[in-house]
C-alpha cells in the first residue's frame, strides 16, 4: 500500500512520521525550508517526552513519487483547488483521495441522496476544480482531530489527539476505508470508519465556524471568548444557525450548543488556527470555515444573520491584512 501525505505541515507531518515509524510505504509532499530540513535530517516528531527523527521520502514534485493507493490531503482548504493539476501524477485508476481538510468538504453533496444530490459548493471548490479534477467517486472523507505545530523546519510537535475518523460519502464500510483504517491503526492512530461522517464534520465545524473568526477579530484565546458573555453569545448565535442548516440536511448532533462551547472553553488558552494565520501573515481559511456555511444556508433556505455579520467582518479583516481575497 502506497500512501502519500500531500501537505506535510503540522498534521500531515505528524501522520507521516507515525506511518513511517510503523514501516508503511509513505511519502510526503512539502516545500520550502521545512522540506529542505526533512530531506537533510529526516522529520522529527516531539511527542510527550519523546523526540525522534525519522527518515522520510519527501519531495516538492508529485511526479517524483509516482502513482499512489491513497493520497491524504492535509492542506488548508483554499490551497487545494489551485494545485489539482499538479497532483495528477499521484493519481491512478484505483487511487483514493482522502480529504483531511477542515470545514465543509467540496464533496459534501456526493451520494448524500435527496434533492441536493450533486450540488457543488463554490466557496470551497471554485470552478469545480476538485469535483472535475479528482472526481467525487475517488473521495474518502476524513475528520482530523489531532493538534500539532511545526516548531521549526523539519520538527513537528504533537500537542493532543490521535483520531482521524474516516467515512465514505454513502456511509458504507468499504474495503478501501477498512484497509486505510488498519494502516493508520497499525501506526498507533485511531481511525474509526464512521457510517455518518457528516455528523462528525458538523460537530467539529461548529467550533471552527464560530471560534476561529471571533478569535481573529478579538485576538482572544478559546478560554476567554467562550466565557465572555458577549462573545459566547455571538458564538451561540452562529452555532444555532449552523445547527438549523445541518438538521435540514439530515445531520444529527450528539451534543447541544452549550456543551460544545463549554468544550471549547475547556481547551484553555488556545489560539485558533485562524488567529495564528493572521499573526503569522498566512492566508486565512475563511471560506471553508465560515463562507461555506453561509452558502449551505442559501442552499437549504435558512437565514444566517449572525454568520453573515461575522463573515463580513472577518473577510474585511483578512483583506486589510492582505491575507484574504
Amino acid at each position: 500500500m502506497k500512501i502519500c501525505v500531500f501537505g506535510a505541515g503540522a498534521i500531515g507531518g505528524y501522520m507521516g512520521v507515525k506511518l513511517a515509524q510503523a514501516g508503511a510505504d509513505v511519502s510526503l509532499v512539502a516545500r520550502g525550508p521545512h522540506l529542505a530540513a526533512m530531506q537533510a535530517n529526516g522529520l522529527t516528531l516531539i511527542e510527550e517526552e519523546n523526540e525522534a527523527a525519522v527518515k522520510v521520502n519527501a519531495s516538492e514534485d508529485p511526479a517524483a513519487l509516482g502513482v499512489q493507493d491513497y493520497v491524504i490531503v492535509t492542506l488548508k482548504a483554499h490551497s487545494v483547488p489551485p494545485i489539482v493539476d499538479k497532483m495528477q501524477p499521484l493519481i491512478g485508476p484505483n487511487t483514493t483521495i482522502v480529504s483531511g481538510v477542515n470545514g465543509v468538504p467540496w464533496w459534501y453533496f456526493h451520494k448524500i441522496g435527496g434533492a441536493h444530490e450533486g450540488t457543488r459548493l463554490a466557496s470551497v471548490d471554485p470552478g469545480n476544480a476538485q469535483w472535475d479534477g479528482f472526481g467525487p467517486d475517488r473521495v474518502l472523507g476524513c475528520v482530523v482531530y489531532p493538534a500539532a505545530e511545526v516548531t521549526r523546519p523539519g520538527v513537528v510537535k504533537h500537542i493532543e489527539g490521535n483520531r482521524f475518523s474516516l467515512g465514505e460519502p454513502d456511509g458504507s464500510k468499504s474495503e478501501r476505508a477498512t484497509a486505510l483504517s488498519k494502516a493508520l491503526s497499525s501506526a498507533g492512530l485511531k481511525a474509526p470508519v464512521r457510517p455518518r461522517l457528516r455528523d462528525e464534520i458538523w460537530v467539529k465545524l461548529w467550533g471552527n465556524l464560530s471560534f476561529n473568526p471571533i478569535s481573529a477579530l478579538t485576538h482572544a484565546t478559546l478560554d476567554v471568548l467562550c466565557t465572555d458573555a458577549g462573545t459566547r453569545g455571538v458564538a451561540r448565535g452562529m452555532m444555532l444557525e449552523a445547527q438549523e442548516i445541518a438538521e435540514a440536511l439530515g445531520v444529527k448532533f450528539p451534543i447541544d450548543v452549550e456543551r460544545r462551547i463549554d468544550g471549547g472553553a475547556a481547551v484553555g488558552a488556545h489560539r485558533t488556527s485562524m488567529l495564528q494565520d493572521l499573526d503569522q501573515g498566512r492566508p486565512m481559511e475563511i471560506d471553508a470555515l465560515v463562507g461555506s456555511v453561509q452558502e449551505l444556508g442559501r442552499v437549504v433556505g435558512v437565514p444566517t444573520p449572525t454568520i453573515d455579520t461575522v463573515l463580513a467582518l472577518v473577510q474585511l479583516r483578512g483583506r486589510t491584512a492582505g491575507l484574504y481575497s
